[in-house]
């Protein structure tokens, strides 16, 4: 389906382009929000009548959101939440979580301007983006601590609070993941690997198929001319 962009939408485009997406994120998602018109011939003519408007409107809630983005620029906000070894958190820190926290400081922020891609789930310091209009952006501190105090012990040290128990679990959880990254790797390499020898070998027959299929023409040819 053909859309009209009415804002800029990350890695589709800008305002007043014209791309193509998929029907179910358009009736889902662009047409709803109002992020974006069907590309008929009349919208496409309507849009630029009222392009000038609509590019005055976007820089004025841009000129509003960098304004918000220098106050919130380097705002950190607290989390108090229990955890067990290694720093692991009961439970886990979402984009709600942090909206509400940054409500609390005095920001208003929709869970859905929450960039997160995936949930926090360990004590320590996280940068957060949050996305105040498509054009701007500001990245925002998370400090998840089992109490204030330590918060702010975090803060002054940048790192997570953690008794020396603690961090050696988390270097050996570390340790263990990083060693089944390496492993994943591994094995689609191997699968890559094997795919291609066999891709080769595949071509290979083929045109060893295709040689000796030739060269029995060329004999049959041979052999009805001595005739």
């Amino acid at each position: 389906m053909e859309v009209i962009l009415l804002e800029r939408i990350e890695k589709l485009g800008q305002m007043g382009d014209v791309v193509s997406v998929k029907p179910g994120f358009a009736r889902n998602f662009l047409l709803p929000k109002g992020k974006a018109i069907r590309a008929t011939e009349s919208n496409v003519a309507r849009f630029e009548t009222e392009r000038a408007q609509l590019e005055a409107e976007n820089l004025e809630r841009r000129s509003e959101a960098e304004a918000v983005a220098g106050k919130m620029d380097g705002v950190s906000v607290v989390l108090v939440r229990q955890a067990g070894d290694a720093g692991q958190l009961y439970g886990s820190v979402n984009a709600r979580d942090v909206a509400d926290s940054l409500k609390e400081a005095g920001f208003t922020v929709g869970r859905q301007q929450v960039r997160l891609d995936k949930p926090i789930k360990t004590l320590g310091l996280h940068d957060v983006l949050v996305a105040l209009h498509p054009e701007v952006s500001v990245t925002v501190t998370v400090n998840v601590a089992r109490s204030e105090d330590e918060a702010e012990t975090q803060a002054k040290t940048g790192k997570a609070v953690l008794s020396t128990a603690e961090e050696e679990a988390r270097a050996r959880t570390e340790e263990a993941e990083a060693a089944a990254d390496e492993a994943v790797v591994e094995q689609a390499e191997e699968m890559f690997e094997e795919t291609v020898v066999e891709e080769i070998t595949a071509e290979a027959s083929d045109e060893g198929e295709e040689t000796a299929a030739e060269a029995d023409d060329s004999a049959e040819g041979e052999e009805t001319t001595k005739e």
